[in-house]
C-alpha cells in the first residue's frame, strides 16, 4: 500500500507516516477531550464554572495538538531551537497585542476580576459578560441609548488586554446589591414633613426584603473583601433646592432589579401624593415674591 501511494500519488513513505500519525494524534486528542468534558466537566453544577472549564480544556487540547503536530512534521525541537528562538522574538514584536490579550486571558481566569454572568463596566461600556475567549471577551450591552439598566441587544467584543490599562467596575462580584437614590422635589408650600413620612413608608415597604437579603450576602462577602456598611436600612434625606424641598430616597437594591423597583416606588409616590392636597411636586417655575404681603412678620421692613 505504501509503494502504491508513493507511485500513484507521489507521497514518500516518510510523509505517509507523518500524515497517519497526525490523524491518529488528532483523533486521540479529540477522544480525550470529549471524555474529560463528559466525565468530569459536565458534572459541575455551576453553569458559568462549567462553561469556563470547557473552554480551558479545549484550549489545552489545541495547544498540545499543535506541539505534537510540529514535532511530527519537523522532528525534535532541539534541532530547531535556534530557529524557534529567532521566530519567537519576531513574533513577540509582530504580535504584541495578541500576546497581551493572551496574558490578559490568563489573568482573567486566575485572578477572576470578572467571570461569565457578571455585570461589569469597563472603558465606559457596561454590560453582562457572556463569553471569555483567548483574545477577547464579550458582553451584552446595557444602558447607552436605552434608559436605566435595560439591554440594548448589542454584543460588544473587548480585547482581554484592556484590563491592564482600564479600571473595571464589577456590579456583582461578591455582593450583588448597590445603593440607589430617587430624588423627589416638592414645593416650599407643601407639608414636607408629611411627604417625608410618606416616602419613608413607601421605601420601607419596597426595600425591606432587599435589605435583609443584602445583610446575609454581605456577611459572606466580608470573608473575601473588606466591605463595611454600618447600616443597610433605607433613609430619606432632606435638602433645599432652587425650586423646592428635595427629599432624596436612598436604599439598597439588587443590581438587576433597579429599574423595576424604581417603577414600583414611583407609582406608589404618585398614588399617595395624589391623596393629599397639601403636597405637590415642584418644578422650575417663575414667580414674583411680595415681601409685604407674603413675608413673615419679622422679615418685613420697618414702616
Amino acid at each position: 500500500m505504501s509503494h502504491f501511494i508513493e507511485n500513484y500519488i507521489g507521497l514518500s513513505p516518510e510523509v505517509q507516516s507523518q500524515i497517519l500519525l497526525s490523524i491518529i494524534t488528532i483523533v486521540i486528542l479529540w477522544i480525550i477531550q470529549r471524555a474529560v468534558i463528559r466525565l468530569l466537566v459536565n458534572r459541575i453544577e455551576d453553569l458559568p464554572v462549567r462553561y469556563q472549564w470547557q473552554k480551558v480544556i479545549k484550549y489545552i487540547t489545541y495547544t498540545i495538538g499543535v506541539i505534537l503536530l510540529v514535532r511530527i512534521w519537523f522532528g525534535a525541537f532541539t534541532s530547531l531551537g535556534t530557529y524557534f528562538g529567532l521566530l519567537s522574538a519576531g513574533l513577540a514584536i509582530a504580535f504584541k497585542d495578541l500576546l497581551v490579550n493572551m496574558v490578559g486571558w490568563m489573568f482573567i481566569l486566575t485572578r477572576q476580576p470578572f467571570k461569565v454572568g457578571d455585570r461589569i463596566e469597563i472603558d465606559s461600556i457596561t454590560g453582562d459578560v457572556i463569553d471569555i475567549r483567548l483574545f477577547q471577551f464579550s458582553i451584552i450591552e446595557i444602558g447607552n441609548w436605552v434608559d436605566a439598566d435595560q439591554s440594548t441587544g448589542r454584543i460588544i467584543n473587548i480585547p482581554n488586554g484592556i484590563i491592564f490599562s482600564n479600571p473595571q467596575a464589577n456590579y456583582t462580584l461578591g455582593f450583588e446589591y448597590i445603593w440607589h437614590e430617587i430624588p423627589v422635589l416638592v414645593t416650599f408650600e407643601s407639608d414636607w414633613k408629611k411627604a417625608k413620612k410618606i416616602l419613608s413608608e413607601i421605601i420601607e415597604k419596597h426595600s425591606g426584603d432587599f435589605s435583609k437579603k443584602a445583610e446575609q450576602q454581605l456577611k459572606k462577602a466580608t470573608r473575601k473583601f473588606f466591605i463595611y456598611y454600618k447600616n443597610l436600612t433605607p433613609i430619606v434625606y432632606t435638602s433645599v433646592k432652587d425650586s423646592g424641598i428635595m427629599l432624596t430616597i436612598r436604599f439598597i437594591c439588587h443590581v438587576r432589579k433597579r429599574r423595576t423597583i424604581e417603577e414600583k416606588i414611583w407609582e406608589d409616590i404618585l398614588d399617595r401624593f395624589n391623596q393629599h392636597d397639601d403636597i405637590d411636586f415642584a418644578y422650575p417655575t417663575q414667580r414674583f415674591y411680595d415681601n409685604l404681603k407674603e413675608g413673615k412678620p419679622g422679615t418685613k421692613p420697618a414702616s
